[in-house]
C-alpha cells in the first residue's frame, strides 16, 4: 500500500488512483531557455524515480511533463543570440532530451509544448471570462484570484497576508491594469516585436501558468492523481494552476500534490537556481562525472529532502554504485557454474529483503531505507557468489530483483557474461600465467584495462566487471 504526503493536506495519506491500476500524473516540466542545471534534473529524476517505482508495482502511468517554449526568457535570450523564440527553445528541448536521456530518465507518455496549446489556452480564457473568474484589461487578461476557493492553501498562504505583486514579476503600470494586486496574467498582451498569436482580447501569448492547467486537464483529464514539481512551485504555479483548473471545470484539479526539495551548494546550503548563478548545467557536469553517478547520487534521497551538491557526495556515490555493480558481476560471473534446483535459505533471505524494500518504498517513496535493503541484497549475492555450488533458480531470482530495484535508481544492468572478445583474452591471459609468461599476462591485463575491464583473481576463477 503506497502512501504519499499531500503536500496540499500535509499528511500522508493512501494512495488511491481514480481508475484502478492506473496513474495519471502530471510534472511541470523546464522552461526551455538553457541547458538544464542539476537542480531541475533533481526534480527530474524524482519523479523518475516514483514513476519507475509505481510501474514496478504494477500500475500503468502516464506521464505527461511539458516544455515552457514561450516565455520573457526565450524572446530575451532569442534577442542576444539572433535566433527566432521557438528556434531558441527546440535547441535547449533538443539538450534537455539529451541530457536526461543520459541520466536514464525515460521520456515522458507525452511532452506538449505551450506554442502547441494556443487554441485550447484560448478557449480556456474565454470560458473563464464568461463565467466571470477572468477580465480583460488594455490586451491583458488577469484571473481574480480572490473569487477562487481557499486561494493560498498549498502553499499554506493567506490571500489578505499576500505580498503586492507576489503572484508574478510585474511594474506599476502592470499593477494599474489590475482589479486586485493578487490578481494573475492569463494571457498577456504583445510588446512590439515580440512573438504572438492572434485571439478575442488581442495579440499576444500565454501567461506562464494557465499552459499547465490547459495540457493536465487535455491530456489526463479533469481530476489527475498526481501533480508534481519542486518546492518553489507551490506558489504562485501551482497556487494559480488549481485556481484556474477548478473554476474551469468545477471539480478538485489533483488529488495527491507532490514536490521535491532544492539542491544546495555551498556552506550556507543555498539553493542550487539560475538566478543566483550558483548552478551547474547537466550538458557541462556530464564531461566528466559519469551519467549514472549523477543519477545515483540524486535517486537515492529521499524527495522531499534536500540534496547537498558536494564533490565528496558525488564521489560517495560513486563508490557505492561501484560496490553494487561488482556484487552483480560476481554472481552473474559464477552463472555458468550454476546447478539446477534452488536454495532454500537464500530464497528466504531474499523473500524477507523484497518485503523491506517495499515497506520502505511504500512508505512516500522513502529511497534512503530502500537503499538499505540493495545494500543488504548485494551482500546477499556477495556472499552466495562464494559458495562452492550455487543454484541456478536462485541466482537467477538473486540477479533479477536486483536489477529490478537498480532499475527503479535509474540503473541499468546487463545479464549473461558480456563480451566474447573479453572473455577469450582472459582465456588468453590464463593460459599465459599458467605457462608462466608473465609479459603476456600483463600486457593483456593492460588492453583490458584500458578498455575499460577491471580483472578480479579469485578462488574460483578471474571475475570482471565494467568500469
Amino acid at each position: 500500500m503506497v502512501k504519499i504526503y499531500n503536500t496540499l493536506t500535509r499528511a500522508k495519506e493512501e494512495f488511491v488512483p481514480i481508475v484502478a491500476g492506473e496513474v495519471h500524473m502530471y510534472v511541470c516540466g523546464p522552461t526551455v531557455y538553457n541547458y538544464i542545471h542539476i537542480g531541475n534534473a533533481r526534480s527530474a529524476i524524482a519523479f523518475d524515480t516514483i514513476r519507475r517505482y509505481l510501474e514496478y508495482c504494477g500500475y500503468k502511468v502516464t506521464y505527461v511533463s511539458n516544455f515552457t517554449d514561450v516565455d520573457d526568457k526565450i524572446i530575451n535570450g532569442a534577442k542576444k543570440t539572433g535566433e527566432a523564440p521557438l528556434e531558441l527553445a527546440q535547441r535547449f528541448i533538443d539538450a534537455f532530451m539529451e541530457d536526461t536521456a543520459a541520466l536514464g530518465i525515460e521520456p515522458a507518455t507525452a511532452h506538449p509544448r505551450a506554442s502547441e496549446m494556443i487554441p485550447d489556452i484560448i478557449t480556456f480564457v474565454q470560458d473563464l471570462i464568461a463565467k466571470g473568474y477572468a477580465y480583460e484589461s488594455d490586451g491583458d487578461v488577469y484571473f481574480r484570484a480572490r473569487k477562487a476557493k481557499n486561494y493560498g492553501a498549498l502553499a499554506n498562504k493567506n490571500i489578505d497576508d499576500l505580498r503586492q505583486g507576489a503572484s508574478e514579476h510585474v511594474n506599476d503600470a502592470e499593477t494599474a491594469r489590475k482589479e486586485d494586486p493578487v490578481d494573475f496574467a492569463l494571457w498577456k498582451k504583445a510588446k512590439p516585436g515580440e512573438i504572438y498569436w492572434d485571439a478575442p482580447f488581442g495579440p499576444g501569448r500565454p501567461g506562464w501558468h494557465i499552459e499547465c492547467s490547459v495540457m493536465s486537464t487535455k491530456l489526463l483529464g479533469d481530476t489527475i492523481d498526481i501533480h508534481g514539481g519542486g518546492q518553489d512551485l507551490e506558489f504562485p504555479h501551482h497556487t494559480n494552476e488549481i485556481a484556474q483548473s477548478e473554476a474551469h471545470t468545477g471539480k478538485k484539479f489533483v488529488n495527491y500534490w507532490m514536490h521535491n526539495g532544492f539542491v544546495t551548494v555551498g556552506e550556507d546550503d543555498e539553493k542550487m537556481s539560475k538566478s543566483l548563478g550558483n548552478f551547474v548545467t547537466v550538458h557541462d557536469i556530464i564531461k566528466t562525472v559519469d551519467p549514472q553517478v549523477l543519477r545515483f547520487f540524486m535517486a537515492t534521497t529521499q524527495y522531499r529532502k534536500p540534496i547537498r551538491y558536494t564533490q565528496a557526495n558525488l564521489d560517495e556515490a560513486e563508490t557505492n554504485l561501484k560496490k553494487l555493480k561488482i556484487a552483480f558481476d560476481a554472481l552473474n560471473f559464477r552463472m555458468k557454474d550454476a546447478q539446477a534446483g534452488s536454495d532454500a535459505d537464500v530464497d528466504a533471505q531474499l523473500k524477507q529483503l523484497d518485503s523491506d524494500f517495499s515497506t520502505a518504498m511504500d512508505d512516500d517513496f522513502n529511497v534512503q531505507n530502500g537503499l538499505t535493503a540493495l545494500f543488504d541484497l548485494a551482500k546477499l549475492m556477495n556472499d552466495y557468489a562464494t559458495n562452492t555450488t550455487i543454484h541456478a533458480a536462485t541466482a537467477e531470482a538473486l540477479l533479477a530483483k536486483f536489477s529490478a530495484w537498480m532499475q527503479i535508481f535509474g540503473i541499468t544492468l546487463s545479464t549473461g557474461l558480456l563480451d566474447d572478445e573479453v572473455e577469450s583474452k582472459i582465456a588468453a591471459r590464463n593460459a599465459a600465467r599458467k605457462a608462466k609468461d608473465f609479459a603476456t599476462s600483463d600486457r593483456i591485463r593492460d588492453e583490458l584495462s584500458a578498455d575499460g575491464i577491471i580483472l578480479e583473481d579469485t578462488a574460483q576463477g578471474t571475475r570482471w566487471r565494467r568500469e
